[in-house]
C-alpha cells in the first residue's frame, strides 16, 4: 500500500468506556487533530460520572463521525470490544482501533501502526520492541511485573511477539472478520491475550510498532493485582481452549 492509499484508508476507533468524563472529550479532539480518516465508535458501560452524555454530546459536535453504543450496566472489555467490532465491520471502514480512553495509548502512535498495517493482518503498540517503553514514572515493581506478565503469557502459548497484553492494537477488517468470536470466552484483561493467540494460530500477518505506554493522565487506573493474578491463570485456559488451532512444526508470520 503506498503513501496515497495509506492515506484513504478508513479507519474505527473503538474506544469502550467506563467512567473516561475527564478524559474522553480530549480523546476524540486528539484523534481527530491527526492527518487520518478517523471515526470514533464509544461503548459506554453505563458510566456513572456521565461519560454516555458526553458522548451523545460528541456525536452532535462531529456529526457523523462519532458514535455510541449505550449499554445497561459494567458488562466488561470482552463484551465492549465484540459489539463494537460487530457495529463497526458493518460500515466502510478498512481497519478498526482497539484503545484505552485514558490517554495511556499515545494517539499519534496510530500514524506509525496504519503504514506498518499496509504489509500486516494486524499490529501491536508495543511498549517492549525497540523504541517502545512503558512511563518513566512507574516504580520498580510495576515496570517487573508488566514486562514479567508479558514474558510469561508469550511463553506459555509460544507466541513469537514481545508485547501481547497491550490493549493497542489495529486491525484490518478483513482479518477481523475471520476470527471465530464465538469461542472466546476471557472477560477483561485476558481477553486482549485470547485475541493475540488466535490471531497467531489463525497465521496472520503480525506487526509490532513501538508505543510509550504513559500512566493514565486523569482518573482511576482500573487494573488491580487480583485482576493480574486471575489473568494469570486464565493464560492456562486459553492454551486449552484453543489446542486445536495450536499449528505442528509452523510458526506465524510476523513483520
Amino acid at each position: 500500500m503506498n503513501r496515497g492509499a495509506q492515506s484513504l484508508m478508513k479507519i474505527t476507533v473503538v474506544l469502550p468506556t467506563y467512567n473516561e468524563a475527564e478524559n474522553l472529550p480530549k480523546l476524540v479532539s486528539a484523534l481527530f487533530s491527526l492527518p487520518l480518516d478517523l471515526r470514533v465508535l464509544i461503548v459506554d458501560d453505563d458510566s456513572p460520572d456521565g461519560t454516555g452524555a458526553l458522548a451523545d454530546d460528541l456525536t452532535r459536535q462531529h456529526a457523523g463521525r462519532v458514535a455510541v453504543i449505550h449499554r445497561i450496566g459494567r458488562r466488561g472489555l470482552r463484551t465492549a470490544y465484540l459489539e463494537g467490532f460487530a457495529s463497526a465491520l458493518e460500515t466502510e471502514s478498512d481497519a478498526i482501533v482497539q484503545m484505552d480512553a485514558d490517554f495511556s495509548h499515545d494517539p499519534s502512535a496510530l500514524a506509525a501502526m496504519s503504514a506498518l498495517l499496509a504489509s500486516n493482518d494486524f499490529v501491536l503498540g508495543s511498549r517492549y520492541v525497540h523504541g517502545g517503553s512503558v512511563d518513566k514514572n512507574w516504580p520498580f515493581w510495576r515496570k517487573g511485573l508488566s514486562a514479567f506478565g508479558n514474558f510469561y503469557a508469550r511463553t506459555i502459548l509460544g507466541l513469537p511477539l514481545r508485547d501481547v497484553t497491550t490493549g493497542y492494537r489495529m486491525w484490518r477488517c478483513e482479518a477481523l472478520q475471520s476470527i471465530p468470536f464465538e469461542r472466546i470466552q476471557s472477560n477483561g484483561y485476558i481477553f486482549l491475550v485470547e485475541m493475540a493467540y488466535l490471531a497467531h494460530c489463525l497465521e496472520f500477518r503480525i506487526g509490532e510498532a513501538p508505543i510509550y505506554f504513559a500512566d493514565r493522565r486523569w482518573g482511576k487506573s482500573k487494573m488491580s493485582f487480583k485482576i493480574q493474578a486471575e489473568a494469570a491463570f486464565r493464560v492456562w485456559q486459553v492454551l486449552w481452549n484453543f489446542r486445536d488451532l495450536k499449528k505442528l512444526g509452523k510458526s506465524a508470520r510476523v513483520a
